[in-house]
């Protein structure tokens, strides 16, 4: 790490922990040629999560889209949005853990389906009518009854 006071190429670390955010270590460093303090922070690397649609194209996974589909799923019902926040944050999380950086739209959906599932019954319907296309009234039965 060089100095940003010097450029000098050495520098020590007298204290390192947690950024307030939590997503960082907070290190604070000392240049071994000037003496001088500065603060970096050491952020873990992340890729873009990309999702493969249908047609085989590629597009930036996108929260405000998913939310979307979210609010749409459970409107009317008493379902909070930083819940579907959560919801989103669980899922992104469940990607990175496994190192994917790519993901089926249709993977994608059964990842929403199954946290739904758990949240909200009704929105777990309705967001499978859409996201499923169901064709006739005996798909959405044959739903209705697996999710009992």
């Amino acid at each position: 790490m060089r100095c940003p006071f010097c450029a000098h190429a050495e520098t020590k670390v007298v204290d390192s922990r947690v950024s307030e955010s939590q997503d960082a270590i907070r290190r604070r460093r000392e240049c071994l040629k000037c003496q001088q303090r500065f603060t970096t922070y050491e952020r873990r690397e992340e890729m873009p999560l990309m999702v493969v649609k249908r047609d085989g194209s590629t597009e930036p996974f996108d929260r405000g889209k998913l939310l979307r589909g979210l609010v749409v799923a459970t409107a009317k019902r008493n379902v909070p949005t930083e819940r579907l926040e959560a919801l989103i944050d669980d899922i992104e999380g469940e990607l990175h853990n496994t190192l994917r950086y790519e993901i089926t739209a249709r993977e994608l959906g059964d990842m929403v389906l199954k946290f739904l599932k758990n949240l909200d019954r009704v929105a777990y319907i309705r967001f499978a009518s859409v996201y499923k296309s169901f064709q006739d009234l005996d798909e959405f039965y044959q739903e209705l009854r697996d999710i009992e």
